[in-house]
């Protein structure tokens, strides 16, 4: 999923509504890193304050959360060192479109 780029600082929930990217999944089941609670997104299970420890399958979901996350770092960068985007990166909206493109490539290849 791609939303529009944004001007400024902004911060990630905020960003997460205001690019259009929120609306686009729609229902979907979307991960993301522990910076947007509150947003329906499924992020990595935190300790409440006085707990010692996760429970088991609360480190498990993590560990699977973060293996996921992991691969797509993976393409991004590698998307980056292949210049993909690196050539990309200053020219307007350039990148968004170009993530579209990846995006759209994605899923055609997933429909067969």
């Amino acid at each position: 999923m791609v939303g529009r780029p944004l001007a400024g600082n902004r911060n990630d929930c905020k960003a997460w509504e205001e690019s259009g990217a929120k609306a686009a999944v729609g229902n979907t089941v979307t991960i993301a890193d522990g910076g947007y609670p509150g947003t329906g997104l499924v992020i990595p299970h935190r300790r409440k304050r006085g707990q010692a420890e996760l429970q088991d399958w609360q480190e498990e979901h993590n560990q699977s959360h973060k293996q996921v996350r992991a691969r797509v770092a993976h393409v991004f960068a590698r998307m980056k060192t292949g210049k993909i985007l690196r050539d990309r990166r200053l020219k307007g909206d350039s990148v968004h479109h170009a993530m579209i493109g990846i995006a759209r490539m994605h899923n055609l290849a997933l429909a067969g």
